[in-house]
């Protein structure tokens, strides 16, 4: 065959391997999509809530009592072993997002059109117990730094430790002023980090299984691209809780199951699928 046949074959150029199809890249928490809130939608998660309590009034009152309870406590601490009072305090900080998890595993149940179980309600934790132990930490954490903060208020504001005397009323002199000022604004900072980090996060640790950084960074970003709902469902939070405060506590029979129930159903109404 001479190079001008016409039949001579053109030399075979070697073939480019397959491009492989690029694997899609792995979604992160940010990527997970939040609904968009109105400033009606507290109201409407409250009577839900309400709801939620009435169809399982048993289970929301066992948890109310818990709650009950712990105020009880509290308020004996402070008028008999007031240094006892910020550790209490500490425990119950940590505990109340836990017996919330009763609360919105009855809430799930009843949206699924399920019967809920007293004690399943009991045990809810226990499918995802690493995680709500991480979760726990970080409250752990962040309230041993409020608790140094608000040392340092009172090594600031008095001479030593001061004594109250186990009463409440001595607390509120208008001579304490300053003291009561300062104390309100560093509770209130972190009172609205723990607010951020975990109105919808455990919830989500129960019905998702995600982890718990996962759940608090998607609660922080909730608050923080909804900061105006979320205030608002913060504040009717705080105004509901110190109502109920009240009456030696015993709003808090019915206020915590209902907000328990609520805040399940802003976790539902925030996060998409």
């Amino acid at each position: 065959m001479t190079p001008d046949d016409p039949t001579a074959k053109a030399p075979e150029t070697p073939q480019a391997e397959p491009i492989a199809a690029a694997a899609p890249a792995e979604r992160s928490v940010f990527d997970l999509p939040l609904r968009e809130l109105r400033y009606a939608d507290p109201l409407r998660w409250l009577a839900l809530g309400w709801h939620d309590f009435r169809r399982a009034p048993a289970i929301g009152l066992f948890y109310g009592a818990c709650f009950a309870a712990m105020g009880w406590l509290l308020l004996v601490a402070y008028q008999r072993q007031s240094a006892w009072t910020l550790a209490l305090s500490a425990g119950f900080l940590l505990m109340g997002p836990f017996l919330c998890l009763g609360l919105y595993d009855v809430s799930r149940k009843l949206e699924r059109g399920e019967r809920p179980d007293f004690g399943e309600s009991l045990f809810a934790w226990d499918a995802r117990t690493g995680a709500m132990a991480i979760f726990g930490a970080v409250l752990l954490i962040v309230e041993m730094i409020w608790a140094r903060a608000s040392l340092v208020v009172f090594a600031i504001s008095f001479d030593g430790m001061p004594d109250f005397k186990g009463s409440i009323a001595t607390l509120l002199d208008p001579a304490n002023l300053g003291f009561l000022t300062a104390y309100v604004a560093v509770g209130g900072v972190f009172a609205g980090l723990i607010f951020a980090i975990s109105v919808i996060a455990m919830p989500m640790i129960l019905d998702r299984h995600t982890d718990a950084i996962s759940a608090a960074l998607t609660s922080l970003r909730l608050c923080l691209t909804q900061t105006g709902v979320m205030l608002w469902w913060g504040a009717l939070i705080t105004a509901l809780v110190t109502a109920a405060l009240l009456p030696w506590f015993l709003g808090l029979l019915v206020v915590a199951p209902v907000l328990g129930h609520a805040s399940w159903h802003a976790y539902r109404a925030a996060v998409g699928d």
